[in-house]
């Protein structure tokens, strides 16, 4: 097998990436499958630098938040039955995308630190020690929270389509929907997971600074979230090249029991759709032959 397959659940769909190209899949209210094809432009490819540890992690991040932000624009457009084209404004798309981050950031780094700020501990380990439990617990809290919604019930069946489908490929097994229903919900290079440890990788990190005044402490945890995340981008990144050794799947657990609140069993409708994300995108690796056109293909 060659570079490995990433993906992610958007509306009504799944987007798949490979090393140089990505694709989306939507089911339309009609029944038709849509999908969306674009090449992916990595600054990686052209300077070597971007490719070192850690940094690599910080550049792999951002391009996969800017193409997930896109997929999910595509999906959202589809899903109100207009057409790809007439996608969200790039004005829009970076507003949506400026909004969840903030919001990502205050919930899941500032204000945990605010919250352990409050409490009488002088101790700089144990101040961050505790931020980091804190960290931890709103996080879960907050998985447990959205996975009781019902409007994303379908997202995380997505999500567990998402996961059988790359499960079923690095299996070497034919990609039809009843063969990949056999497969896991879980896999080891997942959003949640990666998530969860960088909540791990922060404490460490954080243990060097102690316990600094309010305004350092905010911006700490702010300015140093791109060292974090690349660390634990190298964790998940070792992680998947190595997941027949038993001391890294432990490791790895609580990550991968996370996922049990992000996915749900699939249909093979959806199913369906995660295989053909999944086929365009090997079909593009294969001979690169997308250029800077977009393709789009009706079911």
């Amino acid at each position: 097998m060659s570079a490995p397959i990433g993906g992610q659940a958007v509306l009504e769909g799944v987007m798949m990436r490979g090393p140089s190209n990505w694709a989306v899949a939507v089911r339309k209210p009609n029944g038709q499958i849509a999908e969306v094809c674009r090449p992916i432009e990595s600054v990686m490819k052209r300077h070597r630098v971007f490719r070192l540890p850690v940094i690599r992690g910080v550049i792999a991040l951002g391009e996969s938040l800017a193409i997930g932000f896109r997929a999910l624009a595509i999906s959202a457009n589809y899903a109100a039955a207009e057409e790809a084209e007439e996608e969200l404004s790039k004005g829009a798309l970076v507003f949506a995308f400026l909004l969840a981050i903030g919001f990502a950031i205050s919930l899941f780094k500032v204000g945990p630190a605010l919250l352990a700020d409050l409490l009488p501990i002088s101790n700089g380990f144990w101040f961050v020690l505790v931020e980091g439990g804190i960290r931890v617990t709103v996080f879960i809290l907050y998985l447990v929270l959205i996975s009781m919604l019902p409007d994303l019930r379908r997202v995380f069946q997505y999500h567990g389509a998402e996961h059988k489908a790359i499960n079923a490929f690095e299996a070497g097994e034919e990609l039809e929907p009843r063969t990949v229903q056999r497969f896991s919900l879980i896999h080891p290079r997942c959003g949640t997971a990666f998530l969860l440890w960088v909540m791990v990788i922060a404490v460490f990190v954080f243990a060097f600074f102690g316990r600094p005044v309010w305004y350092w402490l905010i911006l700490s945890r702010i300015l140093l979230l791109p060292v974090i995340a690349g660390l634990a981008y190298e964790l998940i990144r070792f992680a998947g090249k190595h997941t027949g050794n038993r001391v890294v799947m432990t490791l790895l657990a609580p990550g991968l029991w996370l996922q049990r609140l992000t996915t749900r069993e699939p249909t093979l409708d959806q199913l369906e759709v995660s295989i053909r994300a999944l086929r365009e995108v090997l079909e593009l690796e294969k001979g690169d032959t997308l250029g800077a056109e977009r393709v789009e293909v009706m079911a």
